[in-house]
């Protein structure tokens, strides 16, 4: 029984064990503790990809998704901004999906992260967003 309550509080999102990685934002590391929690295999920002180049072939925009699922050949790409704000990134989604099909993407946007977080008895603070 203390074994599994120790296992259990090593899992748990609101008490990581060491980090195994440094994160841009702290939603990227909440997500990345939930994503070990349910045993879901992932890579941060493992690769960009082009998006648009100059006219002499250099890349002119990248986009560097936040998670590959390998096991899922899955990309995430966690946006917590204020909806509005969100624009931009959206463009590079259908851009990245246009020119990569053999990915599949999913774009964890706040409702559906804060959604995760409650879900998973987590608070989830817009201030500290991605």
């Amino acid at each position: 029984m203390i074994d599994e309550r120790r296992e259990a509080q090593r899992r748990h999102p609101a008490t990581p064990s060491a980090p195994r990685q440094s994160f841009a934002h702290p939603s990227e590391a909440i997500l990345a503790a939930l994503l070990d929690r349910y045993g879901i295999a992932w890579v941060y920002e493992p690769v960009a990809f082009p998006l648009a180049w100059h006219p002499d072939g250099r890349q002119s925009m990248a986009f560097r998704p936040d998670f590959y699922l390998p096991e899922r050949r899955h990309f995430l790409e966690l946006t917590t901004a204020d909806q509005r704000l969100v624009t931009r990134k959206n463009a590079k989604v259908r851009r990245f999906r246009a020119l990569y099909p053999e990915f599949g993407i999913t774009v964890v946007y706040q409702r559906d992260f804060r959604q995760l977080c409650e879900q998973n008895g987590l608070r989830f603070d817009a201030s500290n967003a991605a």
